[in-house]
């Protein structure tokens, strides 16, 4: 790796425990530890994964005149979701759309108290907050945090671990978001993840960020987990990556992503539109698209990974599509992939043909997530 790569507060405690770190988003980061991908990600669906997510970008959002409603209604015209109807402490997946329906970005948003706490990708963090400031720049401030801290525990032990620490997190809900303290610090708490599983996010000052993933480490239900197996969780969840299964030029509608726009942004509804690209959305939304995002099932042990195409039938002549992550699911029991497909072979069952290397292998639409969500209701 370059001396260019930056480092999360987190860096040395990862070397400390013999990861393997590999170049990510202009990072150094953990792809696994010494158990391996395949054990990382079985421990983290059986009991607690702790993942260093720090090269991600924390942002808050806050309205010049103070009130809170007033931020909540700038930022909805920058995406398709229904924020004025967010309730305090809630959280909410959102999307930054172009002129042309693209998505710029996939970020996690908050309602607390005075603002808006937002999380984005770290490939896009900059220019994300350089976008909303002076989009938004009559009506509000921007603040970056990206010198702060993140931390995921995630797996079903995950509560039980953290209710230790913050005693209110059992009786959080999924996608809950409070402000807590933790060694007279604020810390910023939700109850979300990107694995599929129940967990918990940790928003901390980098300065406690080592000493508290100790903490967490010392439990014996809580293992440290790379970006390797954190990909695989994902994956076999149906969420996508940023970069791969969603980028600039594929549109909510076309990722399968319509369950993100809330009834009030949707053509009828009270605040339909008045968002970059939602001509071109509202009439997905009502007519439909000519490709679609599902999930792919392939035949035999072999993954099928993101760039290899898809064809109607085995003599591949007719190209229909293309996958946009693949890998193995060690839940699932065989490889998973995502890509995106002609819309009238999306249906699920569809028999599709995969060109792997000169060999043409069978897959089949499949149902997203691969396996069921583990959210706490």
């Amino acid at each position: 790796m370059t001396e260019s790569l930056l480092h999360t507060p987190l860096y040395n405690l990862h070397i400390s425990l013999g990861a393997k770190m590999v170049p990510f988003a202009g990072y150094a980061m953990p792809v696994q530890y010494p158990k391996g991908v395949m054990e990382e990600h079985k421990h983290t669906r059986q009991k607690a994964g702790l993942f260093d997510v720090s090269h991600m970008g924390q942002l808050r959002l806050k309205a010049k005149s103070g009130s809170v409603e007033a931020a909540l209604s700038a930022f909805e015209t920058l995406v398709p979701m229904d924020f004025c109807g967010l309730a305090e402490n809630r959280q909410r997946y959102a999307l930054l759309t172009n002129e042309q329906g693209g998505i710029r970005d996939d970020l996690m948003v908050a309602r607390q108290k005075d603002d808006l706490f937002i999380v984005v990708n770290a490939a896009c963090k900059e220019a994300d907050a350089t976008y909303i400031e002076k989009a938004l720049i009559d009506e509000c401030i921007i603040e970056r945090q990206f010198d702060r801290a993140l931390l995921a525990l995630q797996g079903p032990k995950a509560v039980e671990v953290i209710s230790q620490f913050f005693p209110e997190a059992a009786s959080m809900r999924f996608m809950d978001c409070i402000m807590t303290r933790y060694e007279g610090q604020d810390i910023t708490l939700s109850r979300s993840g990107y694995t599929g599983e129940d967990g918990y996010e940790i928003g901390l000052p980098a300065e406690i960020a080592e000493s508290f993933a100790k903490a967490l480490l010392s439990h014996p239900d809580v293992e440290p987990i790379g970006l390797g197996a954190r990909d695989s969780l994902r994956l076999e969840a149906g969420l996508c990556l940023y970069g791969n299964d969603i980028d600039s030029t594929t549109t909510p509608i076309e990722a399968s992503l319509i369950w993100a726009i809330q009834k009030a942004r949707r053509p009828g509804g009270a605040r339909e539109n008045g968002y970059p690209g939602a001509e071109i959305i509202s009439k997905q939304i009502q007519n439909g698209t000519k490709r679609v995002r599902v999930g792919l099932q392939p035949e035999g042990r072999a993954p099928v990974r993101a760039g290899v195409e898809l064809f109607a039938d085995e003599t591949a002549q007719e190209k229909i599509g293309i996958v946009t992550s693949g890998g193995f699911g060690p839940t699932f029991g065989g490889p998973v992939a995502m890509g995106y497909v002609q819309a009238p072979l999306s249906e699920v069952n569809t028999q599709l043909f995969a060109s792997l290397r000169g060999k043409i292998v069978p897959v089949t639409v499949h149902v997203l997530p691969f396996i069921p969500a583990g959210f706490k209701r």
